[in-house]
């Protein structure tokens, strides 16, 4: 049976008198009442990661209204109750959940973690098909309920169906954003800072191209409170039991070690969740908050990649300027050298490969 949430629905009305006396809200002679403009962010996917991104922007107070979209009722209604019951010890949010799209109309932020699971033994381009047919579903009628927001796509192949969510949206490339290489330079970040011993904020280290196996660590341009390091590290870091140095390939051990992390964490507790959840979060408040920060995302590279020619039409991540308007600056003149290059280009081409097969 279906619990009441309010006590409307417990049969008590709101029609009798206030327990407060209301004051006047006008501050002019016209009798024309302030309004503060509130903040909607809507989360179409109530999964793992769609919760930890909609419980890190309630605790951090970036919204004023969160709606939970999923196409399962009674595990996205379970959800919205859970932390409804939270309020005493929350900012002041309404929370709204249901199974229908027209439930996030007039959002600032729509963020899209909902896609299919991979079936044993079916190839990506199998897999991606069927994404593509659950973002026709979703996509279309989010963009229309919400024809001026911001659109954030989260669900994996990630920058592929940043692309798909572009063509399929109507939107201007600036609105279309992916979480893209995001927490991966975040973990880049992490496994400096360990080693350096100094907080990961102020380390400056991007993972760049597709977020997935091909993504490069630009390993040239790593700085610690604005400083090079990484002629400071191949000079003075060895490993006093192995004499290892960070040489070519040690440089390509850490990255592969930054690209299987999540692969660790889901073979431990069987997917990842608050790592992306602050990291999702943490894009939100630069759009929301117009902080006009710097973030690896996935946006439109065309023309961006050097080597890759300019009329291909593709989403891969590039450090970006983030503001209320979205994307406000791509970071066009990257002094990479000639390794990083190659393996930014090997991940471009990668990815217009399913472009061009998806025939969008």
């Amino acid at each position: 049976m279906k619990k009441a949430t309010s006590l409307s629905e417990l049969g008590f009305d709101a029609d009798g008198p206030s327990f407060f006396r209301q004051v006047s809200l006008s501050d002019d002679c016209n009798g024309r009442t302030p309004r503060r403009r509130l903040i909607k962010v809507s989360v179409i996917g109530a999964g793992n990661v769609g919760m930890a991104i909609a419980q890190t922007i309630l605790t951090q107070d970036l919204a004023d209204e969160i709606v939970l979209v999923d196409a399962v009722a009674d595990k996205v209604r379970g959800e919205m109750l859970d932390l409804q019951h939270a309020a005493a010890f929350l900012p002041r949010v309404r929370i709204v959940s249901g199974t229908g799209i027209e439930l996030t109309g007039g959002s600032d932020l729509v963020i899209v973690t909902a896609g299919a699971r991979q079936i044993p033994g079916e190839t990506r381009l199998n897999l991606l098909q069927r994404n593509v047919a659950l973002f026709r579903k979703i996509v279309p009628p989010a963009a229309e309920a919400s024809p001026e927001s911001i659109l954030l796509i989260v669900s994996n192949p990630v920058d592929v169906l940043t692309y798909v969510a572009w063509k399929l949206s109507g939107f201007p490339a600036s609105r279309v954003i992916g979480s893209g290489t995001n927490l991966d330079s975040s973990r880049f970040r992490f496994l400096l800072a360990e080693h350096l011993e100094v907080n990961a904020q102020d380390v400056q280290a991007y993972m760049v191209g597709e977020h997935g196996d091909s993504s490069v660590a630009l390993f040239s341009s790593i700085s610690v409170g604005g400083m090079p390091v990484l002629s400071h590290l191949q000079r003075n870091h060895r490993s006093a039991v192995t004499k290892k140095v960070f040489d070519g390939e040690a440089l390509e051990g850490i990255r592969r070690a930054v690209v299987g992390s999540a692969y660790e964490v889901i073979q431990l507790k069987g997917y990842t969740s608050w790592a992306i959840g602050y990291s999702v979060a943490n894009l939100a408040w630069s759009l929301l908050r117009d902080q006009r920060r710097i973030h690896p995302v996935s946006v439109l590279a065309k023309g961006l990649v050097l080597g890759v020619p300019p009329d291909r039409e593709l989403f891969l991540s590039l450090p970006a300027r983030l503001g209320r308007a979205g994307v406000l600056g791509v970071a066009a003149e990257l002094v990479l050298t000639e390794e990083e290059n190659k393996r930014l280009r090997q991940s471009a081409d990668t990815l217009w490969g399913y472009c061009q097969a998806l025939a969008l």
